[in-house]
């Protein structure tokens, strides 16, 4: 699925076009988002890719959505 990340402050934001629908990332494997795992503010999670910690932002990724059991 595709999303876009940004930085606003300390925080990151994830965008989902295909949804239509802005979150922040409320929790998140590594000190940046790539490579792990995050959470957003609605619950929903994804693996995100390997990146850089470096990558300039706003950026959109391919990341893959995870069940609740995963």
């Amino acid at each position: 699925m595709k999303v876009t990340i940004r930085k606003v402050g300390d925080a990151y934001e994830a965008y989902i076009p295909k949804k239509d629908m802005e979150e922040k990332v409320v929790e998140q494997d590594t000190p940046h988002v790539w490579g792990g795992i995050i959470k957003l503010s609605n619950g929903w999670r994804f693996q995100m890719p390997e990146l850089a910690a470096d990558t300039r932002l706003p950026i959109t990724v391919e990341a893959r959505k995870l069940g609740d059991d995963e």
